[in-house]
């Protein structure tokens, strides 16, 4: 089995990394990396619905998507993420429990308590610290999991805290659940680095034949033109998402209107007219149709939707158009909560 131990926290990089090695490393790897502040989604989410717009935007948080299901996780520098690749029969390759125990085991031996819960995630005194992913391809399964073992639980809160817009679509949903830090239950104190390396350590020591293994030249541009071509792009990342539908309520100058936006491939594919909320103006109704024309086709994205409108509305009006698209009315009911 190889061992990889990486220092460097950059999320799209190291999501590269993780399809590199799983589809082109024919040898058993463990992995153990880290990520600067981002969020990262499941393969069949509808990652506008995940994810906290106003808040990642002005924190600088980045979103990824990985090429495994399940729902939407925050990691940042506290939090530590383990990879897997396994090889054998297709129909046994899925087991949560044969990758999960192990590290449940090393982890135990510090002296915490931890245990297999719902959802395969890992638990302490019924408070979640990890959840796991897995994906087939052809003979061989990937395995990851977070450790949440000094992140900071405020800024997982808001970066996922769902916005106060009703999504209509068959996407993968998100389950919140209560969530603590591991380094809270280790009888004696441990930072991050000494956790990394004690994990490494033991994963070596208890698989014959381990050893530590060091991305090579040829490896790094291979993952780096991955993450060019794939992880970095909002194609991938938001475009990805299956088709979707919202309500939004827009307002120009005088005039409100809800309108029903449907998006496909992250694109807006049609928006429908349903309720004319006050009109004082007689030519609103011909901005509101002028407002519709210029949405349509254009990314759902902040900075295309900026410059679709640019030339035609005020700014006001413009920042009113984002809200509606991205934020609607704030939820801040769920605390502490991650999936």
């Amino acid at each position: 089995m190889r061992c990889i131990l990486r220092k460097e926290t950059d999320p799209y990089f190291n999501l590269a990394a993780e399809e590199y090695i799983f589809k082109n490393f024919n040898e058993d790897t463990f992995m153990l990396w880290r990520n600067d502040p981002s969020v990262i989604v499941g393969k069949h989410q509808n990652t506008f619905a995940e994810v906290n717009h106003e808040f990642i935007n002005k924190n600088g948080i980045h979103v990824v998507r990985r090429i495994s299901g399940g729902g939407a996780v925050y990691h940042d520098h506290g939090n530590l993420n383990f990879t897997i690749t396994g090889t054998g029969d297709q129909n046994s390759l899925v087991d949560f429990h044969k990758y999960t125990l192990p590290i449940i085991d090393v982890i135990n031996k510090l002296g915490a308590n931890v245990v297999i819960g719902n959802r395969n995630s890992l638990y302490i005194n019924g408070m979640k610290i990890s959840g796991n992913a897995e994906h087939v391809y052809k003979q061989k399964v990937i395995h990851h999991g977070t450790i949440l073992f000094n992140s900071n639980l405020e800024n997982l809160n808001k970066a996922i805290l769902p916005v106060d817009i009703q999504y209509e679509d068959k996407a993968v949903k998100s389950l919140r659940s209560n969530v603590t830090n591991l380094s809270n239950y280790l009888p004696e104190h441990m930072g991050m680095e000494d956790f990394a390396e004690y994990i490494i350590s033991e994963i070596l020591n208890g698989n014959d034949g381990a050893y530590m293994y060091t991305l090579t030249e040829s490896d790094i541009i291979e993952i780096n033109k991955l993450r060019q071509d794939k992880y970095s792009t909002w194609e991938w990342n938001y475009g990805y998402s299956p088709p979707f539908s919202f309500k939004a309520r827009f307002s120009l100058n005088e005039t409100s209107f809800l309108g029903t936006v449907k998006v496909r491939n992250g694109i807006i594919e049609n928006i429908t007219k349903e309720e004319l909320i006050e009109t004082n103006n007689p030519v609103i109704p011909t901005d509101i149709n002028r407002l519709i024309t210029s949405l349509v086709g254009a990314q759902l994205r902040e900075s295309t939707i900026r410059e679709q409108l640019k030339n035609e509305f005020s700014s006001s009006v413009i920042n009113k158009v984002i809200h509606a698209l991205f934020v609607g009315e704030k939820a801040e009911h769920l605390q502490n909560m991650n999936v």
